[in-house]
């Protein structure tokens, strides 16, 4: 049976299962989550259905709630926000706001919104609904809205928050007025985490309920999830942007093997794969019936010391790891040419990147030396967590961990490594409990601050800085750099950032990697966006 004819199939077998359901139980919920119809109902076909295969699942479907990818490549197709990045760079266009205008002396930010908007559940979109979901995330705690805290300096009531006040003076137009200047503030806006939901949504059902049932007026609108296998969209009838999307259904599948997934694309099972290792591009290139996209690099891969936890509380152990650890081997070996070795916590696309910094050599005499005055010239055990899924800025971590194993044991280090299932992983490192982890982070808005800040700030701890590293001195650098409109000093100061986060050494950083896509010949208009969250509404099928 060919892919399409399968899909065929397996829709209606999913209508029909679906009809005796609801006949007999009309209340009965799924555990596997809501929504409302099926594709065979939206009049879907198999030939306007994108089967996406990546590597890992979903932890929850508010954008806000989550700081993943897989998350993010999910709600970028069922939320939008008041103003949009640029089909392939970040930068400002129109959103859910038609308009905006900013005050002279940058603290009253005005957008005047599209009229004809709707949520999937119908509700009408309005300034009101933006104000709710302020208030919402305003109101919120570090626990939950991870973003709202890294962007915008905390809650309502501590002292770094930026935003005074978010009024609605009209019905179509809503009013920002800031504490402080704060240069990227349009770009935060355009962020992912921050798709306006449905009001009415919210207050019925609790935050979980939303995570599993998500509502929000983008070109796609929520269906089904099955944990760990896949994630269903169909075409939102009365999307405000006419003629969008092309496609009537994405099903986001989840196939944990970069190798599994590549087999799926080649067979016709799915129609388009993230995170095909470097080594087998050229495979890709070769075949005629696919094709091979790259997406911007713009993002780090790196190896977090938790500072909080003896011994990675010394600065000395800390330089000791960096200067133990063989990055370029690591990046000819894993990534195969389709990646830089990283010397800062930002890749040198993003203005203020500080090229002068020399960076760690590889040289595991000074890392010995460096512990011997730390007191552990005997070494030392510690545990060394490698990611369970396949990352765009890491294409095998459980690889890379090996590597990084060896390199320490060299120098007297025992590194066990250990590992959690995916959102367990995540969890558990943003509360401290391991010793040293890889992870990495894809930019969000193509500013430096979304890197240095976010990451490594003390106003972070407990959100995105897993590591809990935290320097009065650079927090200082860091907000007067949000704060200052001349780009030339906010780069300066980016800079002298960059030089005490060297020093101070809270993180390996490893690699800024050029993530590989592949996909069917016949898969049109489809742009690998550099933030690694891709929309897909123009999307189609020739």
């Amino acid at each position: 049976m060919s892919k399409k004819s399968w899909l065929f199939f397996v829709l209606l077998l999913t209508v029909s299962i679906a009809l005796i359901a609801c006949s007999s139980d009309d209340e009965e919920s799924s555990e596997e989550g809501g929504g409302e119809g099926t594709a065979e109902e939206g009049g879907s076909d198999a030939e306007d259905t994108l089967v996406f295969g990546r590597g890992g699942d979903s932890v929850a479907l508010d954008p806000i709630m989550v700081t993943d990818g897989e998350s993010l490549k999910v709600t970028r197709n069922l939320f939008e926000t008041l103003v949009e990045f640029g089909r392939d760079d970040t930068t400002i266009n129109p959103g859910l706001a038609a308009e905006h205008a900013v005050s002279e002396d940058g603290l009253t930010y005005t957008f005047n919104l599209q009229e004809g908007v709707t949520f999937h559940d119908g509700e009408p979109f309005n300034a009101a609904a933006v104000v709710y979901n302020f208030e919402r995330w305003a109101n919120g705690t570090e626990d939950k809205f991870y973003y709202y805290q890294s962007m915008f300096g905390g809650f309502s009531d501590d002292e770094g928050h930026v935003i005074e006040s978010v009024t609605a003076t009209d019905e179509m137009t809503v009013e920002f007025k800031l504490k402080r200047p704060q240069a990227p503030f349009l770009k935060n806006l355009a962020m992912s985490p921050f798709g306006i939901a449905s009001p009415k949504a919210l207050e019925e059902m609790s935050d979980d309920e939303f995570g599993e049932n998500p509502v929000g007026t983008g070109p796609f609108k929520f269906v089904e999830w099955k944990r760990n296998d896949r994630i269903v969209i169909e075409k939102y009838d009365d999307y405000w942007q006419e003629g969008l999307p092309k496609l009537d259904q994405v099903i986001f599948s989840s196939i944990p093997e970069n190798s599994a997934r590549l087999n799926a694309l080649m067979s016709g099972d799915i129609d388009l794969a993230d995170g095909i290792n470097p080594s087998d591009s050229s495979q890709v290139e070769a075949n005629a019936d696919l094709q091979l996209f790259e997406r911007p690099s713009m993002n780090v891969g790196y190896l977090g010391l938790t500072t909080t936890r003896e011994p990675f509380d010394d600065p000395k152990v800390r330089q000791a790891m960096n200067y133990a650890i063989d990055r370029q081997a690591i990046v000819d070996a894993f990534f195969e040419g389709s990646a830089e070795v990283a010397k800062n916590p930002m890749p040198s696309v993003i203005s203020g990147y500080n090229d002068d910094i020399e960076g760690y050599d590889y040289d595991p005499e000074k890392a010995k030396e460096l512990l011997e005055e730390a007191g552990l010239g005997d070494g030392f055990d510690m545990e060394l967590w490698a990611m369970p899924v396949p990352r765009p800025y890491m294409p095998d971590g459980q690889k890379v961990a090996e590597a990084i194993q060896n390199n320490l044991s060299a120098v007297g280090i025992n590194a066990e490594i250990v590992t959690y299932e995916w959102a367990t992983y995540l969890e558990k490192a943003s509360a401290g409990e391991a010793d040293a982890f890889l992870l990495g982070w894809t930019g969000d808005n193509g500013d430096a601050d979304n890197f240095l800040y976010v990451l490594l700030d003390q106003d972070n701890i407990g959100s995105n800085n897993y590591t809990y590293y935290e320097n009065q001195e650079l927090h200082d650098l860091l907000i007067e750099a949000q704060s200052e409109v001349n780009e030339d000093t906010r780069n300066q100061l980016y800079m002298e950032a960059q030089e005490i986060i060297l020093e101070d050494a809270p993180w390996v950083p490893l690699a800024h990697s050029t993530p590989l896509l592949a996909g069917d010949a016949n898969l049109m208009d489809f742009v690998a966006h550099p933030t690694g969250s891709d929309l897909l509404m123009d999307v189609y099928f020739k």
